[in-house]
């Protein structure tokens, strides 16, 4: 088990399909990609948590849907809380692995032995079809080249064109 930081602000910031939701209002952005989250690691039994900048006297804690949301204080940056929950998790045992391309986010999450991935990458998780989907399609997929029913090959597209018959016509032959 480990545990997954999320630099909520700078994925929402890096991706169109968040970008256009922010355009609108920014507090649906937030709720998106929370709902995203949720979808992808419900099942999981990764710690989730997800780092906004706040501006509030102090941190604030909540939790929705198996998904932890820290806003930092007004005085603290998304940045040094996740740094400090990387080298927390690290100093218990957990694995660490966290989404931002904030490159000084990055490198203190790497030294601190975790993982730092991009919010591309997050984005196209969020995105991914379900595990037993992806299996199922990819098994059609592969049925589909051994049977030659293949529809991104070129050669069915060219095949002999459908002429009818040049012979003899049948006679109908009536029920009587």
């Amino acid at each position: 088990m480990g545990d997954i930081l999320v630099d909520g602000y700078n994925v929402i910031k890096n991706n169109e399909m968040f970008k256009a939701m922010e355009i609108k209002e920014f507090s649906n952005a937030r709720v998106l990609l929370i709902k995203q989250l949720h979808n992808k690691y419900r099942d999981t039994l990764h710690r989730v948590i997800v780092v906004f900048d706040g501006d509030g006297t102090r941190e604030q804690v909540s939790h929705q849907d198996h998904i932890r949301i820290i806003y930092s204080c007004y005085n603290e940056t998304a940045d040094n809380v996740i740094k400090r929950l990387a080298a927390e998790a690290r100093k218990d045992g957990r694995d660490v692995v966290m989404y931002s391309d904030d490159e000084e986010v990055r490198q203190a999450v790497s030294e601190h032995g975790g993982s730092p991935l991009s919010t591309r990458e997050l984005t196209t998780k969020l995105n991914a079809a379900p595990r037993d989907v992806a299996i199922r399609s990819a098994h059609r997929q592969a049925a589909r080249r051994i049977y030659g029913l293949d529809p991104s090959r070129k050669d069915q597209d060219e095949a002999e064109p459908y002429r009818p018959s040049q012979g003899k016509k049948k006679k109908k032959h009536r029920n009587r």
